[in-house]
């Protein structure tokens, strides 16, 4: 049996260096997702050493444990006969006592250094940075940009800018978290109050996030994407979808459908109700009754749109009369679930 010994060691030893590698390299969803602020980076970097720690750790515990019950085990003693007495090792003991103390007071120490890194509000300057209003809805995200421009769910901001999340919820809402790994850590969304999250993006690209705070029954729904675009791309994009929304040319109406309604209603004819009732082509039509409804809520429904403004309310009704009614009306049309 002591010639298994080594091996069962080098076994232990393998796995715990596998997992640390593993985490190291981002299998199997251990790692962060790659950061793309500055913040996110700092958040990483305190998540491999606290990885690194834990393996060191665990191959200090796992591997004398192994030994020791190998080394210990009955041998053929019956339960009443007494196995050998082992003194106290106090070299040993000090040494468990002060690794532990080292260890978390370097875990501390490093933490408060880059802590200050993650939020960016005390470097950015104002009039750089790009504000935009971030509210948090059952069970939809609602942007607002300076100009005006209102966008659901998906986040458009420019690379290389420093930009302002004030971050909150709707009143006589819940709490919402406003969680997008690859930007930063999670911040939550709470009604009456308001939070900033300043972060800086480096590199185009659509990074996905979602609410961290369990919101109710569509939780799950509630999604982000945060696109990030090259500064002048996203000039460009900002005045034409001013003048579009200005215009009522835009796709905000189905924005609204497709990030606030279909989340939980489907249209008449595309199967078994979801989560509300199926919308018929009359219901869609009606636009004083759906913007009361949208307004106000009904039943176990929440008022999705209170507080909205005019703009939003005729984008979405014009896209539920010109767009969805014919679908609802000949049963065809993408799944609206």
């Amino acid at each position: 049996m002591r010639r298994k010994l080594p091996a069962v060691l080098v076994c232990l030893a393998g796995a715990a260096l596998a997992l640390s590698s593993g985490a190291a390299a981002g299998t199997g969803g251990l790692a962060p997702e790659d950061p793309v602020t500055p913040g996110a980076g700092d958040i990483e970097q305190i998540y491999f050493l606290l990885s690194v720690i834990g393996a060191v750790v665990l191959l200090f515990v796992v591997v004398p444990l192994a030994t020791f019950v190998v080394r210990s085990r009955g041998r053929g003693r019956s339960r009443e006969e007494e196995g050998p007495q082992v003194r106290g090792n106090t070299r040993l003991e000090i040494a468990w006592t002060l690794v532990p103390v080292v260890l978390v007071a370097i875990v501390i120490a490093f933490v408060v250094y880059k802590a200050p890194g993650i939020e960016l509000s005390d470097q950015a300057s104002a009039r750089d940075t790009l504000s935009i209003d971030v509210e948090g809805r059952r069970y939809y995200w609602q942007y607002v940009y300076p100009n005006g421009v209102v966008g659901i769910d998906r986040l458009r901001v420019p690379a290389g800018q420093t930009v302002n999340l004030d971050l909150t919820a709707w009143e006589g809402d819940v709490i919402h978290s406003f969680w997008v790994p690859a930007l930063g850590g999670k911040f939550d969304a709470v009604p009456g109050q308001t939070q900033d999250f300043t972060f800086r993006a480096t590199k185009p690209g659509v990074y996905e996030g979602v609410c961290g705070e369990f919101c109710g029954i569509q939780h799950a729904a509630m999604t982000v994407e945060v696109e990030v675009m090259e500064r002048d791309a996203f000039a460009d994009w900002l005045e034409g979808e001013d003048e579009a929304q200005r215009g009522g040319d835009s796709d905000l109406g189905e924005q609204e459908w497709e990030g606030v309604c279909s989340k939980c209603h489907r249209l008449a004819g595309q199967g078994e109700p979801y989560i509300g009732p199926n919308l018929a082509a009359t219901q869609l039509r009606n636009a004083e009754s759906i913007e009361a409804i949208v307004r106000n809520g009904q039943g176990s429904m929440p008022p999705v749109g209170g507080g909205w403004s005019d703009r939003q309310m005729d984008a979405l009704t014009t896209y539920l009369s010109e767009e969805l009614a014919p679908r609802a009306e000949g049963g065809g049309g993408t799944d609206g679930g």
